[in-house]
C-alpha cells in the first residue's frame, strides 16, 4: 500500500495582503511539508517577510487562508496564536536579542519561561546549543560585543531552545560577509538534518537557496511566479527568473 501523502505543515491558500495601495501579496498559494525546507525568494519589497509575519500571526491576510501546524490560524486571536508560537519560532533579521543579557542568558530565556528544567539542566542545554551553532566561547559576552553574523548564530540558538517544530528565518545572510554567510547556510542545513525541523527561509541570496531549499517559492510583484525544486527553476524560461539567475552568476564571477 502506498504511503498516504503528508499533510502540509504550513499552507497559504490564495492569500492577499495590501498596505494602502501597495499590494504586497496577490493571491499567493504554496505549502511546506513537515521537515521540509522551503525558501521564499525575490527582490526586496516583494512581500517575503510579510509572508513570515502572517505565519506568526503578527499580520492577518486581507483574503485567503493561512494554515500553520495543521490549524487554520487566519482568524486566531493573540491567545490562540501563543499556542502556535510554541511550535513555530522566528529568527528575525536583526536577531532581536536582549541587549542587557549575555549570550548564554539570551539562549536560556525561552527555557526559563517554560519553567520545566532546573538551572543545572538549563545550563547544559544552553551550552549544547551554543556549541551546536559555534559560539560557545562567547557565552558571557553581550550581543553588542558580537558581529552581525555571530548575533544571528545566537538568535538561532535561542530559537532552538524553545524546541520548536518549525523555524522561520528572515534574511539570515543579509549584511554579513560572504564567509559568515556560508557558515550560517551550513549551520541552517545541519540543523535541518539533525533536528528534522520544518523550515521557511526568506532570502534574496541565490547561493543560500540553492544550498538549502527542497522547494522554492519565487515572488514577483506580489505573485508566485514559480513554486518547485531549485533544479526546475534553473530550467525555467520565465524572463524574471532568468534575469535573477544570470545576475547571480555575474555576482559569483565577480
Amino acid at each position: 500500500m502506498a504511503d498516504a501523502p503528508l499533510s502540509p505543515y504550513i499552507e497559504f491558500k490564495h492569500v492577499s495582503k495590501a498596505f494602502g495601495d501597495n499590494h504586497v501579496l496577490r493571491d499567493v498559494s504554496f505549502d511546506v511539508l513537515p521537515a521540509e525546507m522551503v525558501c521564499i525568494l525575490g527582490r526586496s519589497g516583494v512581500g517575503k517577510s510579510v509572508a513570515l509575519h502572517q505565519i506568526m500571526g503578527f499580520l492577518k491576510p486581507d483574503s485567503g487562508r493561512v494554515i500553520v501546524a495543521g490549524e487554520d490560524v487566519t482568524d486566531y486571536n493573540e491567545l490562540q496564536m501563543e499556542a502556535i508560537r510554541k511550535k513555530v519560532t522566528m529568527v528575525f533579521q536583526n536577531g532581536a536579542l536582549f541587549d542587557s543579557l549575555s549570550v548564554a542568558e539570551n539562549v536560556a530565556f525561552p527555557l526559563r519561561e517554560r519553567g520545566e528544567l532546573s538551572e543545572e539542566q538549563i545550563f547544559q542545554v544552553v551550552d549544547g546549543l551554543l556549541e551546536m551553532v559555534g559560539v560557545k566561547e562567547m557565552r558571557e559576552l553581550l550581543p553588542s560585543e558580537l558581529s552581525t553574523g555571530m548575533r544571528r548564530s545566537v538568535a538561532i540558538a535561542r530559537a532552538l531552545s524553545a524546541q520548536p517544530e518549525c523555524v522561520l528565518y528572515d534574511e539570515p545572510t543579509t549584511m554579513v560577509d560572504p564567509l559568515m554567510a556560508q557558515l550560517l547556510g551550513d549551520l541552517i542545513a545541519r540543523l535541518q538534518l539533525q533536528l528534522h525541523l520544518t523550515s521557511v527561509v526568506v532570502t534574496h541570496d541565490m547561493r543560500l537557496a540553492k544550498k538549502l531549499a527542497d522547494r522554492i517559492v519565487f515572488l514577483h510583484e506580489g505573485r508566485v511566479i514559480f513554486f518547485g525544486p531549485y533544479k526546475e527553476m534553473e530550467k525555467s524560461e520565465e524572463p524574471i527568473l532568468r534575469e535573477f539567475l544570470e545576475l547571480d552568476e555575474l555576482k559569483l564571477e565577480a
